[in-house]
């Protein structure tokens, strides 16, 4: 990747990324997609105690319903089993499709089993933490919640990202896309409003310029 477009994404990176911290809570909610790293780190934020009950979200999206047949909720779950959380305290939301149905589906699932969490650690990939964040704010506002994601630097993820299937570039067309859709998404009601910096809104720019646009909405 060249220098300057890796710049550019680094810059839509860092705006992307909260760098919350963490407090104990009701419950852990991992929103599943391509990225297994994603499961590892929920996981281990169980094992470490953050929380006593671990739910995955995440049917089959745009991206992994073209190579893979199994929900990304049950791969995840298999993953954190193999880390040695104990399956009953796992919830499997296997239906969703988008981070809007992620939030819905599974405050939905925890109604109806009468679990009333209080407050969430919500784990994503590192480029779709304010993206998250703005939607659970959105629609489920009486939920306190802290945002994280895989601890790894951008280098560190464009390099060992752990989809095969994905290239450098696909990941940042996917961030590009991601932006896109925080200043979109507040006027159809998906998502709070969240102010972008006029360096990331020029990062975009330059991006999309630079062909960088496969997930944008058009």
């Amino acid at each position: 990747m060249e220098k300057q477009i890796r710049a550019l994404a680094e810059t839509i990176w860092r705006y992307h990324r909260m760098n919350h911290s963490l407090a104990r809570a009701d419950g852990i909610l991992v929103l599943c997609s391509h990225d297994l790293v994603v499961a590892e780190r929920g996981a281990q934020l169980f094992l470490e105690g953050w929380a006593p009950l671990l739910i995955f979200s995440g049917g089959l999206g745009t991206i992994t319903s073209r190579f893979w047949t199994e929900p990304e909720a049950d791969r995840f779950a298999e993953i954190a089993v193999d880390m040695g959380v104990p399956r009953e305290q796992i919830i499997i939301e296997n239906k969703s499709t988008n981070t809007g149905e992620n939030i819905m589906f599974t405050k939905q699932l925890l109604a109806a089993r009468q679990i009333t969490p209080r407050t969430l650690i919500l784990v994503q990939k590192p480029y779709m933490e304010r993206r998250t964040y703005a939607t659970c704010k959105q629609l489920w506002p009486e939920v306190d919640i802290m945002v994280t994601s895989p601890q790894e630097s951008f280098d560190e993820y464009l390099d060992q990202h752990s989809c095969r299937e994905l290239t450098s570039e696909d990941i940042v067309s996917i961030m590009v896309g991601d932006l896109q859709r925080i200043r979109m998404y507040p006027a159809k009601g998906f998502q709070m409003h969240q102010d972008i910096p006029d360096d990331v809104w020029a990062a975009y720019e330059e991006l999309v310029g630079a062909g960088y646009d496969n997930h944008l909405i058009k």
